[in-house]
């Protein structure tokens, strides 16, 4: 198949707060062809959405080389359009002026803009709405005229940034099917699609080919080509097994067939998972109960937990690290630890949790080991941020430390102020 997009050893960094370059992307080779629509797949800060922005033309890659139709892409291309997470339309406009904002800036005649937008609200299911605006319109219906917008511009190449997540499961998944059929239909203007998304079920019913994203750099890490026919059936043991697999891709720290898996070394920067305590604790005990009695299969934990595979798999990797559950092939299984903490008390469940922090979590130890240093067991936050920024943004650092200070809370590791953001040892400590 030709290539539409191709990209060849894509990097892209970003300075953090203290000045330090910190790598996004590197050596990312991807070719998006004519005809597939490709899911990127990979948790929140691997680049997904930057990777998004270099395709459209955006922002600038730092190094490698990205062209579109064979040429070398230099900014926004005009057969690339993009849909965005957020509906991003202009609330003092109405729909089919949202839509004909493109037509408008590429210096279309009014009645020519005015006849493609209106083929474009009608094609995505919003006839009769053309004088309405955003605020009069449901989260599905805004997302139709984000949709509509791209459309109308007739790419050969649509990039969805998780367009779906900000709506409702129900909603989600019938916008959803509705692409896919006009799609399928050869209704649409569009050669390829590129989805990120983070439901793992959407990827496998939309997508000719699923890519798993690794983080610290984001780099492709692994590929999965789904040859099943669409419209696909969520429930068909088809489709239940590639879920699996990719569950499997996404939780293994190797890709290469046939290689064993391994735990990468906790590091200082290392991103920790958006988990809270309660959530791992009633998540290990769901494991630790029928039907699974300490092993479960990750699709069928997140059936029985009423969670989605965002919530679900940064609770998994927590107790992963941690040392109380085991990743291994798209199975969470319980350790022998983790059956001991399930059946503890309370103040066992936080002395065990607290050991196993300062043992697992290299920044929760070092933290720990700054205040034992300090006369008066505090510091504030400020020292550790800059730290953090040194391998992530600001916003992220700033996340990162919330989730190790809510863990060393619970482990009495270390307290925290929320007025003067000082960190300190816990009281009984403090002698």
């Amino acid at each position: 198949m030709k290539a539409l997009i191709e990209l060849k050893g894509v990097a892209k960094g970003f300075k953090s707060a203290d000045g330090h370059l910190r790598s996004v992307l590197e050596g990312v080779d991807f070719q998006l062809a004519k005809g597939e629509i490709v899911a990127l797949l990979g948790q929140s800060g691997s680049g997904k959405s930057t990777l998004l922005r270099i395709m459209a033309g955006l922002i600038p890659a730092d190094a490698g080389d990205v062209h579109y139709g064979g040429q070398p892409l230099f900014g926004p291309a005009q057969g690339i359009a993009m849909v965005f997470q957020s509906f991003a339309l202009f609330p003092w406009l109405t729909v089919q002026q949202n839509v004909e904002l493109g037509l408008e800036a590429a210096g279309m005649p009014a009645a020519d803009r005015a006849e493609r937008a209106e083929a474009a609200i009608e094609l995505i299911g919003l006839a009769g709405f053309e004088g309405a605006l955003p605020r009069e319109l449901s989260g599905g219906m805004r997302q139709r005229v984000g949709i509509a917008r791209a459309l109308v511009m007739e790419p050969d190449v649509l990039l969805m940034d998780e367009a779906f997540s900000a709506l409702d499961v129900l909603t989600g998944e019938r916008l959803r099917n509705e692409i896919l059929e006009l799609w399928d239909g050869g209704q649409m203007p569009t050669q390829a699609m590129l989805v990120v998304s983070h439901n793992i079920e959407e990827a496998v019913m939309m997508a000719d080919r699923v890519l798993i994203f690794s983080s610290n750099p984001g780099r492709v890490r692994a590929e999965l080509p789904i040859t099943l026919p669409r419209p696909r059936r969520a429930d068909s043991p088809e489709v239940r097994l590639l879920i699996d697999e990719v569950y499997r891709l996404m939780t293994s720290a190797t890709t290469l067939p046939g290689a064993a898996e391994e735990t990468a070394k906790p590091h200082l920067g290392d991103r920790l998972p958006e988990a809270e305590v309660g959530r791992m604790e009633s998540l290990l005990e769901l494991l630790a109960d029928d039907p699974f009695q300490g092993r479960a299969d990750l699709p069928q934990l997140v059936e029985e937990s009423e969670l989605t595979d965002e919530e679900v798999l940064p609770l998994a990797d927590a107790l992963n690290r941690l040392g109380l559950a085991q990743l291994s092939g798209g199975d969470l299984l319980m350790t022998a630890l983790g059956r001991k903490y399930v059946e503890g008390t309370h103040e066992f469940r936080r002395q065990v949790f607290g050991q196993q922090l300062l043992e697992h979590v290299p920044l929760a130890a070092y933290i720990r080991h700054s205040l034992e240093q300090e006369t008066d067991g505090e510091l504030k936050e400020e020292p550790f941020l800059q730290l953090l920024s040194a391998h992530m943004d600001h916003t992220e650092a700033e996340r990162v430390l919330r989730v190790a200070i809510e863990w060393a809370r619970y482990g009495e590791v270390f307290e925290y102020d929320f007025h003067t953001g000082v960190i300190h040892l816990p009281e009984a400590d403090e002698d």
